[in-house]
């Protein structure tokens, strides 16, 4: 799905703050995601330049909200401009500075719609386990970079970030509480619907 001037812009406020954002397909799935959901409350992990969330902004009803979590003050200042240009007002989206793992706990259980992990692979389990904690039953959890530059489905592939993204993919799949599925879009989503 081609994007847009304003997530282009917002790709080049990505390359030159060195964020790695969703991949348009990736992207598409989100919105669809947040669409079929009707998703009103969003969490975002990782906020980057704000592609992602421009693309959970426009599935999402006009009176949604997205929470998004950045450690960097510069990705969240880039992300408010993407998120002005395309349009959304400044209530639909509340940014919080911060490491996740200091903000997440504080998030209440059992109410959002859609949580979207995509900031340090090292913690991806620890998110995952907080995203699964606030999900409402139905909701969906979707993992980006779960293929992780195709190395994910390569055994030989033995570093750390590589087997950190297996293991959570493995881990969901044993998980009663969700029903999970893996999409090759993008650099792959991994997704899963809380029971």
């Amino acid at each position: 799905m081609p994007e847009d001037e304003v997530l282009l812009r917002a790709r080049e406020r990505a390359a030159e703050l060195g964020c790695v954002p969703v991949l348009p397909g990736s992207g598409a799935v989100l919105r669809l995601l947040a669409a079929v959901t009707q998703a009103r409350s969003v969490v975002e992990i990782g906020t980057g330049a704000g592609i992602s969330g421009v693309w959970l902004l426009r599935g999402m009803p006009a009176d949604g909200v997205l929470t998004t979590i950045d450690v960097e003050v510069e990705n969240q200042r880039a992300a408010k401009e993407a998120f002005a240009e395309a349009g959304f007002a400044a209530k639909q989206v509340r940014t919080i500075s911060g490491r996740a793992m200091d903000v997440l706990p504080r998030l209440t259980d059992g109410v959002y719609d859609l949580v979207l992990v995509d900031a340090d692979k090292s913690e991806y389990a620890a998110y995952i386990e907080e995203a699964l904690r606030m999900l409402r039953p139905g909701g969906v959890l979707a993992v980006d970079n779960a293929l992780w530059h195709d190395r994910v489905p390569d055994p030989t592939r033995r570093d750390e970030t590589t087997t950190a993204i297996r293991e959570v993919a493995k881990h969901l799949r044993e998980d009663d509480r969700v029903i999970p599925a893996l999409l090759p879009s993008g650099d792959g989503l991994l997704l899963a619907v809380r029971r």
